[in-house]
């Protein structure tokens, strides 16, 4: 603030100084120096345009796709998916963000949305496995990682909007919060920043660590802002613990451009 004080201070007094030195020299001089002047560095440098909102359609057409992650199962996500996630509540309203982003509901009004889910396939076994190593990979198989992957595109400046609202809500609700949808209900206890995420333009990667019957699960929640963009991951696994979706999110990060 004291600088921002100075600085203004001072370019008051270059103005005042240049308007008393105008008068003194006489019109003539004074439009001299308007002819001669050059633009200011501030003109030269207005801000860019906010990038423009994709729709729904477009959004879709830049979902991860199957080809795009051979070591997953991808299955695009319903429209009855999609739209029960938005009667997701949280018991704190401050946390509702949260809930939001696990739950593929948007934050705001978007100009757009889709989603999918990608499912990280376990170690095939051998050719001549034996029984109890198939059904061993089969019990790694359902620990996999699950990843709900979410578009949603802003006008003006809300995605970075959303990605600011987000960040409060994560440093509100480290003490946990509880979510639910439909009479289900899931208590996270605690809220953590996740490991660095260097993708897009701004990420939040988050660990959010749940009880379920009294059982420890670990969750990734992280979210990447990509122009008007906002690329939202949420991973969990039946194991208990489950792992940042880096893939994934390369994967879609390098999709939206």
């Amino acid at each position: 603030m004291r600088t921002a004080l100075v600085r203004r201070t001072v370019l008051t007094a270059s103005a005042v100084s240049l308007a008393l030195l105008a008068t003194a020299c006489g019109s003539d001089k004074a439009d001299d120096k308007k002819a001669d002047a050059k633009p200011s560095a501030a003109a030269a440098k207005a801000p860019a345009p906010a990038p423009k909102a994709k729709t729904s359609a477009e959004l879709t057409s830049l979902l991860v796709v199957q080809a795009d992650l051979p070591n997953h199962v991808v299955k695009p996500a319903t429209a009855a998916e999609l739209a029960a996630a938005s009667g997701t509540k949280s018991d704190k309203p401050e946390c509702q963000p949260l809930v939001s982003a696990q739950s593929m509901a948007p934050i705001g009004t978007p100009a757009g949305t889709a989603g999918t889910k990608a499912v990280a396939k376990g170690k095939e076994p051998a050719a001549d496995a034996s029984p109890e190593e198939k059904l061993k990979a089969g019990l790694n198989a359902l620990g996999a990682t699950a990843t709900s992957v979410s578009l949603h595109s802003y006008e003006d400046n809300g995605a970075k909007d959303v990605l600011d609202i987000l960040k409060g809500a994560a440093k509100a609700c480290a003490g946990g919060y509880t979510g639910g949808q439909g009479g289900d209900s899931l208590k996270i206890t605690k809220v953590t920043l996740g490991t660095e995420v260097t993708a897009g333009d701004d990420a939040v990667p988050l660990t959010l660590l749940g009880d379920v019957d009294g059982e420890s699960m670990r969750m990734e929640l992280v979210v990447v802002r990509k122009g008007s963009t906002v690329a939202t991951f949420s991973a969990v696994s039946l194991a208990g613990d489950a792992e940042q979706p880096k893939a994934v999110i390369d994967a879609q990060v390098k999709k939206l451009g």
